[in-house]
């Protein structure tokens, strides 16, 4: 082989790997290599129990004011409510006992639930107080007042004239039955030992307790004495009468057998008497008519 001819191989081989080195170098440049930091791996949360909205003191619970949110588990407290443990409904019809804000964990220490211990104290309005009387399946709405609800209390009882001689007190024609309506637009806080309103299912109580004030609950106590106590449920809009202030104005009404049927003859009390003197020279009548 002459020499001309290894020079020219020798040339063509040092031509083919410049032109490799340069193309690897070239594609190297267009694709650069994209190194990323692997991402921290993600801290284990737990899903915890937190208020949706301001709640304040005193309020009750409802779906919309509660929510699930996960938390880290090195933040978690023992008093937070987790969901592997309780469920969101368990805590629906709670009373706030301390203002909660909005995001802020719901502890067992800040609501107060159904059948807890002071839920009842929790409940009542402050400066009111919390009365049970007995109540029948006619009386109590056949179990159709809930927890919530505003009644009227009313009395029912018999009457006879004291003024009457013994004889003729147990005589039926002196004996007449009369209703009353003693308190109105009262607050039922529970029935029996139920204060959750959130079943909405038909339920017969032998009680109710009522959100009344100090002197309501004087006269609700004495009136027991007296006679049968039942409940008129008010309905859950206020008319025009009461939202004008007119209803305030009116006193507490009253009904005597002799106004629910034409059959009974009316009272002829004493006291719902009028008196007349008559003085001629020394004679003196007296004449009594029913006053209208």
């Amino acid at each position: 082989m002459s020499p001309r001819r290894i020079i020219f191989i020798v040339i063509a081989l040092l031509a083919s790997g410049a032109t490799i080195l340069i193309g690897r170098a070239w594609l190297s440049a267009e694709r650069p290599v994209q190194v990323e930091a692997a991402p921290p791996p993600p801290k284990p949360a737990t899903m915890i129990l937190v208020a949706r909205g301001e709640l304040h003191s005193g309020q009750f619970v409802r779906p919309e004011n509660l929510r699930w949110q996960a938390w880290p588990d090195d933040a978690v407290s023992q008093s937070y409510i987790v969901s592997t443990q309780n469920h969101l409904e368990d805590y629906v019809g709670a009373v706030v006992r301390n203002a909660i804000g909005d995001g802020e964990p719901i502890t067992e220490t800040r609501v107060v639930r159904p059948g807890d211990h002071g839920f009842l104290a929790a409940v009542l309005t402050p400066g009111y107080r919390a009365v049970t009387v007995p109540v029948t399946p006619s009386s109590g709405l056949a179990g159709f007042v809930f927890p919530g609800d505003h009644v009227d209390v009313i009395l029912s009882f018999t009457l006879t004239d004291p003024n009457l001689p013994s004889s003729e007190k147990g005589d039926p024609a002196h004996v007449h039955h009369t209703g009353e309506t003693v308190l109105t637009d009262v607050r039922v806080l529970a029935l029996d030992q139920r204060a959750d309103d959130q079943s909405k299912e038909v339920s017969v109580a032998k009680t109710a307790t009522l959100e009344v004030t100090p002197k309501q609950a004087e006269a609700i106590a004495v009136v027991q004495e007296l006679g049968k106590l039942s409940l008129s449920l008010r309905s859950l809009g206020q008319d025009e009468a009461e939202a004008s202030g007119e209803a305030a104005s009116n006193k507490l009404s009253y009904t005597f057998d002799s106004d629910a049927t034409q059959l009974t003859p009316p009272p002829e009390f004493s006291g719902s008497k009028q008196k007349v003197v008559v003085v001629r020279g020394d004679k003196v009548e007296t004449t009594e008519f029913p006053k209208r």
